[in-house]
């Protein structure tokens, strides 16, 4: 008898402890729907909290809001967040921080799906673009050939075969562009943040 209530008494001590602690908040998801169809993409900022916050502002902003998946190249990746369909380059504001080396070390890497941060030869430039990832880029990962790489900051939960589908769309010159520019527009119509609610 003491030893069934000591049980009951331990078990109902864990469920007040696991009540009194705060619960673990989902990792937040942005939809993009785009004119090809919807790509959602789960973010890790537990893995690159400052890029995961770029991000998000601008997607709270409506800065991907009419964009278009300006650079694609099939079997490497797709690229959108920073012309609009008549490829006028959307303001931007200060870059953020490369933390590449910080989210590899949590595991996320240039694979198919993934879901990382475009930026010039200068490792910390990265702004508003982003591309997801359709091969299994490896020369990307953190330290690259610069000692740095491209931010992995998330990966498609859902819509795949809408990337796969962009990704394989005839490419021609468009805009300032002499090259991997899809023929047919494929527009961002809206970006939104679509959990937690």
């Amino acid at each position: 008898m003491y030893r069934r209530s000591l049980l009951m008494l331990t078990a109902s001590a864990c469920l007040a402890i696991a009540a009194a602690a705060p619960a673990r908040a989902a990792n937040p998801q942005v939809d993009l729907d785009t004119s090809a169809g919807r790509i959602r993409i789960e973010l890790y900022p537990d893995a690159a909290p400052k890029t995961v916050d770029n991000f998000l502002a601008y997607v709270k902003a409506k800065h991907y809001d009419g964009t278009q998946f300006h650079r694609v190249i099939k079997g490497f990746m797709i690229q959108g967040g920073g012309y609009d369909a008549d490829f006028k380059e959307k303001p931007t504001k200060a870059p953020v921080r490369n933390e590449a080396e910080q989210s590899s070390k949590a595991g996320l890497l240039n694979v198919p799906g993934t879901i990382a941060m475009a930026r010039t030869p200068d490792p910390h430039s990265a702004t508003a673009q982003f591309f997801i990832n359709v091969g299994d880029n490896k020369a990307l990962n953190f330290p690259s050939r610069d000692g740095y790489g491209y931010t992995v900051f998330g990966k498609v939960v859902d819509g795949m075969d809408i990337v796969n589908k962009i990704a394989t769309t005839p490419t021609g010159s468009g805009g300032p562009f002499p090259t991997d520019v899809p023929t047919q527009r494929v527009l961002i119509k809206s970006a939104t943040v679509v959990a937690p609610n």
